[in-house]
Parts: structure tokens; C-alpha cells; sequence
């Protein structure tokens, strides 16, 4: 509990704050302040239509984009990434004898920059918003009202946007033993040497490299026979080598059977592909999934139904209960902080504009990219190939290397591609992964090209600036048109040059 950490918690719930008086009825009340409900909370207050409105948290506000997702994650790949480019160096030319990983300093900078962006998710400034904060459980006394410890308040509308937490898998020995999630391991302080990380999906690949870099030796376990299995198998293979030549050992087909605590360190039994074996560790880091956070909700008291997934909800994130909503990752299939974002809004304007005669909005209109911040990156958005076939769509497929990208070439940033399938007989784009050092941003372009009906004709006809590696999607485009030329137009355009 550093002076970082102490800011961070008077921003987010501060010891001394005194719930406020209740209003005898409020427009909306939101359970759960993280990005969903900050933004269903402030997009409501801040409409100047005089709505009350209040937010409701058990635990930090910020929820876990904040305080034990995106943010710390983001900021320790960060100095993970400088020492992939310390590793690279001589490559460029630079020559880089010895250096030093101090990991008190980078978790102290994590400490450091989470409580730098903790005031725009803090208390004090919903309340200068005009929200009624209440900190402490939110429950459902009924359809129309939600507890606070003695408090009952009244609403007409309601938003459940109480999260997920991190799934711990059924391990014989895994409790007594201890482990890690995302909540506990950027409290670290000191670096373990030897991590295991059960669970190849977007967590655990991101922080098994970051780890890894920052100096620790790393196991890691994932069911699957490839990780990343959601993402194309192409992007999950260069990920895949990239980690393996990092240093990090993958055990795939991986079932663990039982952790035991010993003399040298917490023991791993495992079977992958008939094979049984063990290793022992220092620390264990779950990131097998998530389970949403319902159970001191009273859901049934309020007639919302839910199930392990999650709270049940319709394309309008109505639940069953039509005057109470949900937002985020205890409803999405997508959880990320840009789709809590976005649902946020949807529940904004179908809660509090469509009952004014304004139309709904729907989720499965959304157009949702999603990213994974390994080295390189890998971004997706849309329909997979797999995605095209199970809908019965023709489509074809143009993949375009990082290694035909002079900016990539030039960066020696040349693992990776940028894949783009379209509807067959059309420019018209159904989905798209990047590999790529910096794929996150580069898929916005074809995010945005995607929700604005742009074709791969209007992108390949709109100057990129050269060199960069964003090039490589105006390449796609171009191989597109080229697959519009036909023997008789190449043909004249050849007489055509050759007399001009």
C-alpha cells in the first residue's frame, strides 16, 4: 500500500465517503462501476434532461479495466515490449552489451500510472456529475427496488453491469496451493522465477510473454492443440513460434490433474497427449475464462433471469424483467472495455430515449474488432473464414504478408499478415485479422470501412501514406481490384500502354 496505491483507493472508494441521502425515486439506477456502468451512469446524468440517477459498487470503482485489467496489463506489455526491442537491437545496428530488468520499478510505474488515470473513474467526480454514489452490495429487494446495507432504493429503470471475474478451474490442490489471477498479480512485487499460466487464451498469451520477458521462466498450459483457439490458426501459429522462440515452454493438449505444495515449489501433475508429467513452479497464474458475477444480486427477486454465462438478456439488453437492463461482460459475449462501451450506449438510448418514441438499438448490429496485445499483435474483426462457412456465405479470402510491407521490412517487424475476406463476386467486407506489431490500431481502418458499407474498391483507391504498415491493407484492397481485371481488359490496357 504505496502512495500510488493509497491515491488510487481515495479515488475509487475512499474510506471516509458517506453514502448519500436517497432521492424517494430514481430515473435509473446502475449496479456495478466499471466501464459499463461509468458510462450508463454518466451518459444519463449528463443528458441535462435533470435525470437521478445512481451508481452502486461493492469494490473499487473503475472495475477491472481500471484496476486489474486493461490499464496495469497495458502498462507492464509496455516495458515487456521494450525488452523484445533491447533483444532485437543488434539487428538495427545497435549494439546493447548488458541491461538490467528492474521489476520493483516496473510494477512501481504500474502502480504509478493506474492512480494517474483513476480520477476520471473516481467517487468524487461521478458525484461533481451529479450521481448518487453508494458504496457497498447492491441487491434486488424486488422489480422496483435495490438495497444498499439498510438503504432501499426505488427506480424505474435499472442496469446490471456487474462484471465477471476470472474462472478457477475444479484442480485437486490447487486452493491449499494458491494461485494468481488477474486480480492479485499486479499486486506482485516481487518477480517469481518461475511462473506457470494455466489457460492459452488472450490473458493468459499476453501475460506469459510479458513475464517471460520481464525475466521469468514460464509453463505455459493450455487445453487446446493450438492457443488462441477463437483467433485465426495462422495468427495463433506465429504467436505460437513467437513464444517458443522467447523462451516460454507450451504443454498443449494439456489436462493438469492435481497442484501439490512442496519443499521447492508448488508441484504441477499434468497428462497432455497421453504423456504424464510434472513440473514444479513458483507461482501459478489462472487464465482458463471468466464466470459473471451474480450471486449476491438476488436476481430472482427482481424476475431476471441468468445462467452460468451470464445475466439473460434480449438484442436490446433487456432482461426478463423489461424495466431492468444489462451491460458488459456480465451479458456480452464480447468482454472487452470497448464493447462494455458500446453496450453501455445501446442501454442509454433503449432505456431512456425509446420509450420517448425514439427507435431501439440493437447489439447484433454492432460491429465489434478485438485485439491481443502480444508482440506483434494480433486484431480481428468480423467473420472468420470458419464464421463465412457456417452461414453459407461464398467469400474469398486475400492474405497479404508483413513481409511484402516496405515499412514492416524497414521496422524488422516483418511476422505476420493482413488477412481480408469478402463476400465472393463483391468488395464487400465481411471480416479481417492483422498480424502485426501494432494490428490494434491498424484494424480500426477496416473497422470503420466495414460499418460504413466502404468496399475494398473505395479503400484501394484512397491514398495511404508510404511507407507505413497500414500499407498493407490498401495492398489487400489492390489485389482485389486487380482480380477484377479480365482477359479482354488486360489485354487493352496492355495495347493502351504500349501506344501511350
Amino acid at each position: 500500500m504505496d502512495v500510488y496505491n493509497q491515491q488510487l483507493i481515495a479515488a475509487v472508494h475512499p474510506p471516509d465517503w458517506t453514502n448519500p441521502q436517497p432521492a424517494d425515486r430514481y430515473d435509473l439506477v446502475v449496479i456495478g462501476a466499471g466501464t459499463a456502468g461509468l458510462v450508463v451512469a454518466a451518459g444519463a446524468a449528463g443528458l441535462g434532461l435533470g435525470l437521478k440517477v445512481a451508481l452502486i459498487e461493492r469494490h473499487l470503482m473503475g472495475g477491472d479495466c481500471l484496476n486489474v485489467g486493461c490499464v496495469p496489463s497495458k502498462t507492464i506489455i509496455r516495458s515487456a515490449r521494450t525488452i523484445g526491442e533491447l533483444w532485437q537491437s543488434q539487428e538495427l545496428g545497435i549494439k546493447v552489451d548488458h541491461f538490467e530488468i528492474d521489476f520493483g520499478k516496473v510494477m512501481e510505474r504500474l502502480r504509478r500510472i493506474r492512480s494517474q488515470i483513476s480520477h476520471a473513474d473516481s467517487a468524487a467526480r461521478f458525484r461533481e456529475l451529479g450521481v448518487d454514489v453508494f458504496l457497498g452490495d447492491g441487491r434486488f429487494a424486488s422489480g422496483e427496488t435495490v438495497t444498499v446495507g439498510d438503504v432501499v432504493l426505488k427506480f424505474k429503470k435499472a442496469v446490471i453491469a456487474t462484471g465477471t471475474r476470472a474462472a478457477i478451474p475444479a484442480i485437486p490442490g490447487l486452493a491449499a496451493a494458491g494461485y494468481l489471477t488477474n486480480e492479485t498479480v499486479f499486486s506482485l512485487v516481487e518477480r517469481p522465477q518461475r511462473l506457470a499460466v494455466i489457460g492459452g487464451g488472450p490473458i493468459g498469451c499476453e501475460l506469459a510473454q510479458t513475464f517471460g520477458r520481464l525475466g521469468c521462466e514460464v509453463i505455459l498450459l493450455h487445453s487446446g492443440s493450438q492457443i488462441l483457439s477463437k483467433e485465426d490458426p495462422a495468427a495463433a501459429e506465429i504467436l505460437q513460434q513467437v513464444l517458443v522462440t522467447e523462451g516460454v515452454k507450451l504443454i498443449l493438449d494439456a489436462r493438469v490433474e492435481q497442484v501439490v505444495t512442496t519443499a521447492t515449489g508448488k508441484s504441477i501433475a499434468y497428462t497432455s497427449r497421453d504423456r504424464t508429467d510434472t513440473i514444479i513452479v513458483d507461482e501459478i497464474l489462472i487464465g482458463a475464462g471468466r464466470t459473471p458475477n451474480l450471486e449476491q444480486l438476488d436476481l430472482d427477486r427482481a424476475g431476471v433471469a441468468a445462467d452460468d454465462k451470464g445475466v439473460q438478456v434480449n438484442d436490446y439488453l433487456q432482461t426478463t424483467n423489461p424495466k431492468i437492463f444489462a451491460a458488459g461482460d456480465v451479458c456480452l459475449k464480447w468482454q472487452f472495455t470497448h464493447a462494455a462501451d458500446a453496450a453501455a450506449r445501446i442501454v442509454i438510448k433503449n432505456a431512456l430515449f425509446s420509450p420517448l418514441g425514439f427507435g431501439k438499438s440493437r447489439v447484433s448490429s454492432l460491429v465489434m474488432p478485438w485485439v491481443t496485445y502480444t508482440d506483434p499483435e494480433i486484431a480481428h474483426v468480423g467473420w472468420s473464414d470458419e464464421d463465412a462457412r457456417q452461414a453459407g456465405v461464398e467469400f474469398d479470402a486475400i492474405t497479404i504478408a508483413m513481409s511484402n510491407v516496405d515499412r514492416a521490412i524497414t521496422d524488422s517487424q516483418t511476422p505476420g499478415f493482413v488477412k481480408i475476406i469478402h463476400r465472393r463476386g463483391s468488395d464487400e467486407i465481411l471480416g479481417a485479422t492483422i498480424v502485426a506489431s501494432h494490428a490494434g490500431d491498424l484494424i480500426s481502418e477496416l473497422t470503420t470501412a466495414m460499418v460504413n458499407k466502404i468496399g475494398l474498391s473505395k479503400l484501394s483507391s484512397t491514398i495511404h501514406p508510404y511507407p507505413t504498415q497500414g500499407d498493407g491493407i490498401k495492398k489487400a484492397a489492390d489485389a482485389y481490384r486487380k482480380t477484377l481485371l479480365t482477359p479482354r481488359t488486360q489485354k487493352l490496357l496492355g495495347i493502351l500502354t504500349k501506344f501511350s
